[in-house]
């Protein structure tokens, strides 16, 4: 006799906490009827599926079932402390002039951004206002682009409370950088953020995100940026984490590219005890060029990965990925990438490239860059490294009479140099440099 038993599903404490989170919080998160629907739909796959586990090809380095322990519940709004805080957020970016827009803890701080006299053809907006004034285009574009099966971006869809809603007009040339501040008060506290971001055709900006907060505090952060950018047109987009040290960070980045554009984003990763990094780019129109890079200073135990998903499916495009870290101590970083030219995209030209510099016997590195071609007309490579500092041209330095730190910090620096030279933007660069060489000067 065949007798059936009942599979239960054991939820790990941070599961359960979530779901007890969503429970009492989703009746009060802004939005009408559709949006609540939505929600119920992402938290209903994050019920059935769970916190991504190794056994799930694409988070097989990123344990986050094990990685996170515990959930912490929804920040509260911000005190005077917190917004103290805030004010003094976003150092990463150095002296560059930019247009500020704060969040603490996701909350959108009007009082402590700079919002007054905009360019025309720029409009910016909070998240939750436009959801709790039932905007009807907003609510018909959110969740378009990011990958509705991953349990991440279903977390933040469920849970989502702030963000920014930025449009910039067709034609339109934004001068100064915007920069979306994102700062943590240090309450062990999760905030869940949602930003959307369109560009019209011709248009031109520069988007910095930076996330930042303090050291000490275990505290969380799940946030999502979906970015369309309208043929024609020029955008950098740059986010800077910098979070503390004992901070949780899941990122994505979901962004559809336009026909003739030009596209720019590079991830710099410098803080946080664990980050997840995605980023899903779709090229929906012919001829674009894009270029995809990142960095990362990690040690101590700090955990980075960065996952990318690259959508080639119109004719012409050509991308450039290169992504590059530096471990010490007992680092892990982690690049997935995977290139993916549809049939219809003939005449793609695509090259990716990660590298990683161990500093320490204990620090590890897991490259996987893949490629997906159902195209017989392209140009299309990939290729991964990790290793040790040249002793040769240490060797070459010291025998100069350079010192073995600088020596050894100069390499660094020409080896990152690769990835952050890709900036346009030269003071970002430079503000990036430093924060480089502030890391190599803590190490030594």
């Amino acid at each position: 006799m065949n007798v059936m038993t009942e599979v239960k599903v054991i939820k790990t404490a941070a599961e359960a906490a979530l779901a007890a989170t969503y429970a009492e919080a989703h009746g009060r998160l802004p939005g009408g009827s559709a949006i609540a629907a939505r929600r119920q739909a992402a938290f209903d796959l994050f019920a059935k599926e769970g916190l991504p586990h190794r056994r799930v090809e694409d988070w097989k380095y990123t344990d986050l079932r094990a990685l996170m322990r515990e959930a912490k519940p929804l920040a509260p709004p911000p005190d005077v402390a917190a917004k103290a805080r805030g004010k003094a957020a976003g150092v990463l970016v150095g002296d560059v002039e930019t247009r500020r827009l704060v969040f603490i803890d996701g909350a959108f701080m009007p009082e402590l951004s700079d919002i007054a006299a905009l360019e025309a053809g720029l409009t910016i907006g909070s998240l939750a206002q436009a959801l709790a004034g039932g905007d009807a285009a907003l609510a018909g574009e959110l969740g378009k682009l990011a990958p509705a099966t991953d349990v991440a971006v279903a977390l933040n869809t469920a849970l989502m409370s702030d963000g920014a809603v930025i449009r910039i007009a067709p034609g339109a040339t934004i001068e100064r950088p915007l920069h979306l501040v994102f700062a943590a008060s240090g309450k062990p506290a999760a905030s869940f953020i949602r930003s959307l971001v369109t560009v019209g055709q011709r248009a031109r900006a520069m988007l910095i995100e930076s996330h930042e907060g303090p050291a000490g505090s275990g505290y969380q952060v799940n946030a999502a940026l979906e970015l369309l950018v309208g043929d024609g047109a020029h955008v950098d987009h740059v986010k800077l984490i910098g979070e503390g040290t004992d901070a949780l960070h899941v990122s994505t980045l979901a962004a559809a590219i336009g026909g003739k554009a030009r596209f720019n984003t590079f991830t710099f990763t410098v803080g946080g005890a664990v980050v997840r990094n995605q980023i899903f780019l779709n090229f929906d129109g012919e001829e674009t060029v894009a270029g995809i890079r990142g960095a990362s200073l990690l040690k101590g135990k700090q955990h980075a990965d960065t996952t990318l998903v690259v959508r080639h499916g119109a004719r012409g495009c050509q991308s450039r990925e290169v992504f590059k870290s530096v471990l010490d101590d007992e680092a892990h970083g982690v690049f997935q990438g995977r290139i993916i030219v549809k049939p219809q995209a003939q005449q793609t030209d695509a090259k990716m490239m990660t590298r990683a510099l161990l500093l320490s016997d204990r620090a590890e590195a897991d490259n996987k860059p893949e490629l997906e071609i159902f195209a017989d007309d392209v140009q299309c490579g990939h290729g991964a490294t990790a290793g040790a500092i040249d002793e040769e041209l240490k060797f070459y330095l010291m025998a100069r009479g350079i010192p073995e730190p600088e020596a050894e910090a100069l390499l660094i620096q020409a080896f990152l140099g690769e990835a952050v030279d890709g900036l346009e933007h030269a003071g970002l660069r430079e503000a990036l440099m430093d924060q480089v060489a502030a890391w190599l000067k803590a190490r030594a």
